[in-house]
């Protein structure tokens, strides 16, 4: 091999160098002038629901700091997979977001035969903002605690029927991950959406159903319902004498509804982390926090590699869910 002098060889390291740098030089310059025209934040519902709203808080501050229009487009269908499989075959400029949450880390397991594979095929950005799930009852249901729920639901099986957003949800797949784990066995009348939902549970069609924090806190405010616990690890600040799932007798069991924000595959490095960075700066808004804290809701961030974590937790936990429950899409 030839030997190399040393004046030689540090030229040499230097162009090799230089030349090693040479492909992120278009991607870093890409990402310092990002974004060039206005971005569409794809959303996979209808306009009015959660994601939908979420996505226009999180635009409207994204253009303020990005100088461009972030614009939500809603392309609803096949239980948002229509929208997923538009924003991965989509151009890998940023130009293009994808919004997501439970329902996509749900319909990897629950849809047998997809276009792409959700883990595969995004590039995580950051995470917007997480909510606990807990588990709300009607008041004529007589028991007072988790462990009374149980023995009432094994003394009485097929008895209490629970409701849920619609098949395949977070609700749907928190509820039937109650009843794996407590040997329960109850009856799921699934609905299309929280509103009608709600309006069962008020009137008394309907015994318990797992949703979010910040739509049941009002009806357990108002005495309408009444939460029996809280799907997370610790308890809640808004809810200190509400116990959570694991202290009220059922390891294990935690459940949020949490949204992201997600990217084209290939989607170059370095546009990723400028919007990584983007939104961790929106979150750490006194403003921002407020505002989502006052909605029983609280902002996430982190890193890409936080997200994607989250995202594979989530669809090994309820793709198990899934199977073992022998759950079918609508």
């Amino acid at each position: 091999m030839m030997n190399l002098k040393l004046p030689h060889r540090r030229q040499f390291l230097l162009l090799a160098a230089g030349a090693a740098a040479l492909p992120l030089a278009p991607n870093v310059a890409r990402a310092q002038a990002y974004p060039t025209r206005p971005v569409r934040i794809v959303v996979g519902f209808a306009a009015g629901g959660g994601q939908d709203i979420l996505a226009r808080l999180f635009g409207q501050s994204l253009s303020e700091r990005l100088g461009q229009p972030f614009v939500v487009e809603n392309r609803p269908g096949a239980g948002s997979n229509v929208a997923v499989e538009g924003v991965v075959n989509a151009v890998p400029d940023g130009h293009t977001l994808l919004m997501v949450g439970p329902a996509q880390a749900i319909n990897a397991t629950l849809y047998e035969r997809l276009n792409f594979n959700f883990i595969r095929d995004i590039a995580p950005v950051a995470g917007l903002i997480s909510s606990a799930n807990v588990m709300e009852i009607h008041p004529t249901v007589p028991v007072k605690t988790v462990l009374e729920f149980i023995a009432y639901a094994k003394a009485n099986p097929g008895k209490l029927n629970y409701a849920s957003q619609g098949v395949g949800t977070t609700s749907h797949l928190t509820a039937e991950f109650f009843v794996s784990l407590t040997g329960t066995k109850v009856t799921h009348v699934p609905y299309r959406g929280s509103g009608p939902a709600l309006n069962d549970i008020l009137a008394g069609h309907v015994d318990f159903i797992f949703m979010e924090l910040s739509s049941a806190v009002k009806l357990h405010e108002a005495r309408k319902a009444r939460i029996l616990a809280t799907a997370t690890e610790k308890r809640l600040d808004v809810l200190p004498d509400v116990p959570t799932m694991i202290e009220a007798g059922v390891p294990g069991f935690i459940s949020d509804t949490w949204n992201a924000l997600s990217a084209p595959p290939k989607t170059p490095g370095p546009i990723v982390v400028k919007l990584n960075q983007a939104i961790n700066a929106i979150v750490e808004e006194p403003d921002t926090r407020k505002r989502f804290e006052q909605l029983n809701m609280y902002p996430a961030g982190g890193s890409p590699a936080d997200m994607r974590k989250l995202v594979e937790a989530e669809t090994r936990r309820w793709g198990e869910v899934i199977k073992k429950a022998g759950i079918q899409p609508e």
